[in-house]
């Protein structure tokens, strides 16, 4: 009896005569003769089954051959790097004590700019997008030329073939899935590093180092419970990239042969007819401005090009919004081109794309900027340039913080103006938040203000803040806008 029921009240139990069978049928679980092909190579292997050794190996190499010569492929990958990272995070404290969360903040911004830290976190996007992960160790680095802080940490980045086996195996263990050492709940707890690249033709592969998992970084997205490596993010889009380069070579193959053709001599007339022999395949040089008299029976005339000219540019939009799904982008990002868009379906395409940046700079925080973080501190208070992080007490192990990236800019800045001029007024958002929008420290910007206002009034050139005024036009328009424009629609 479990503890919460009634025991004072009686439940009527009642079982029937002979066990009721539901049978149920799905047409999807069917196999016939016409889906057999289709359903041939759909399997039950488990996340890092499926996405083993040679299956990654296989795919980073597509990805990134397709990357490299794929102007496409290219700036697909670029856009989400840029736009997930942009000129690099920013760290805001959240402690009561101001002073400590001004020092720390300055201190933190001069060691990423020293280590260059943004162009890292680009580079492991990147990665992630055409590799399907990255890792980057925490290590200490006093040789470092760039470094000009105190704290000597530095991130140096891994890609994703120097981590594995030092014995190729088909197959993931029970504890370790290709160079990741786990621990009996599922943990990383070690991974397996080797020296040189696997593709370095001067590499050899029992040459490694095992490092502690608190001393590695590892982002990547998780698609299947159980996964311990990633998949390239462009994989759906290898196959739709390959069919864009075949059909566009197709396309220019048509051309050029019309066009390698000035012009043909044909007959109307049968064989052995009226028509004058000529020698079949024969090559007659033309020249310019010439008038000329053809053999008797025989007219002349030009290959006409038989490629899709109308069809080329709607089958490229059509694959290249197939290929920009799998990566939550709108089509005119995708493609760098906002022709035929309007304010108001370029401010509804980018919502769902501005929703999976944010994740994305979710994951980024939690994954990679608070691990990065908490050794940097880790450091800096074994110097005696941040001796006040000692005196602080217990000050310390609560310190938290936030993290902010660039904002977007509003394709209409007069209404977003009014917009937050409404919602400050009813206290439906916070400066805080409003701030947070535009990836910026609302603190920072209000001390900064409150400068700017104290010098305008030391100089006589006080002003009285006005409200934004409204445009006259309030609606949303649906014309057609610059495409310069509707790519920033937030």
């Amino acid at each position: 009896m479990w503890p919460f029921r009634n025991r004072s009240r009686k439940t009527p139990r009642s079982l029937p005569a002979s066990p009721v069978v539901v049978r149920a049928r799905y047409d999807a679980a069917q196999t016939t003769a016409e889906n057999a092909r289709h359903w041939a190579m759909a399997d039950a292997l488990s996340a890092d089954s499926a996405a083993s050794a040679d299956v990654r190996k296989k795919l980073r190499e597509r990805a990134r051959y397709e990357v490299a010569n794929n102007s496409y492929a290219k700036g697909i990958v670029l856009t989400l790097a840029n736009d997930c990272i942009g000129t690099g995070p920013r760290l805001q404290l959240l402690t009561a004590d101001t002073t400590i969360n001004n020092r720390v903040e300055s201190a933190f911004a001069r060691w990423a700019k020293a280590v260059n830290l943004a162009a890292k976190l680009r580079a492991m996007r990147m990665a992630k997008a055409t590799d399907g992960e990255v890792f980057a160790v925490l290590t200490l680095n006093p040789r470092h030329p760039r470094i000009d802080s105190p704290v000597m940490l530095d991130v140096q980045l891994v890609e994703a073939d120097r981590v594995a086996s030092p014995v190729a195996s088909l197959l993931p263990s029970v504890d370790a899935v290709d160079g990741i050492t786990l621990d009996p709940f599922g943990n990383p707890q070690t991974y397996t590093i080797l020296r040189q690249h696997p593709g370095d033709l001067s590499a050899w592969r029992n040459q490694f180092d095992v490092v502690p998992a608190d001393s590695v970084i590892h982002w990547f997205r998780v698609d299947r419970p159980d996964q311990h490596r990633g998949v390239p993010e462009i994989t759906p889009a290898l196959p739709l990239f390959a069919q864009l380069r075949r059909y566009t070579l197709a396309v220019i193959a048509a051309a050029e042969t019309a066009a390698d053709f000035a012009a043909v001599l044909f007959t109307d007339a049968p064989a052995n007819g009226e028509a004058q022999a000529l020698e079949p395949m024969d090559i007659v040089e033309l020249e310019k401005r010439m008038a000329t008299v053809l053999p008797d029976g025989w007219k002349l005339g030009q290959i006409e090009a038989q490629q899709p000219a109308t069809g080329y540019g709607e089958f490229k939009r059509e694959i290249l919004n197939e290929i920009a799904r799998c990566l939550n982008l709108p089509f005119n990002v995708a493609a760098g081109n906002s022709a035929g868009y309007n304010y108001a379906s370029g401010r509804l395409d980018h919502q769902t794309y501005f929703k999976s940046i944010r994740v994305e700079q979710a994951h980024l925080a939690e994954a990679v900027l608070d691990r990065i973080f908490a050794a940097w501190l880790e450091e800096a208070m074994l110097l005696p340039e941040f001796a006040f992080l000692r005196s602080a007490g217990d000050v310390v192990p609560r310190i938290r913080g936030q993290w902010f990236f660039d904002g977007t800019e509003h394709v209409d800045p007069a209404k977003e103006a009014n917009a937050q001029a409404t919602r400050l007024t009813s206290n439906t958002t916070t400066l805080a938040a409003e701030y947070a929008r535009q990836g910026k420290d609302w603190e920072v910007e209000l001390r900064q203000r409150a400068k700017e206002r104290q010098l305008m009034r030391e100089l006589g050139l006080d002003a009285a803040d006005t409200p934004p005024t409204s445009p006259d036009d309030d609606e949303e328009s649906d014309t057609d806008v610059d495409p310069a424009d509707t790519r920033q629609a937030a």
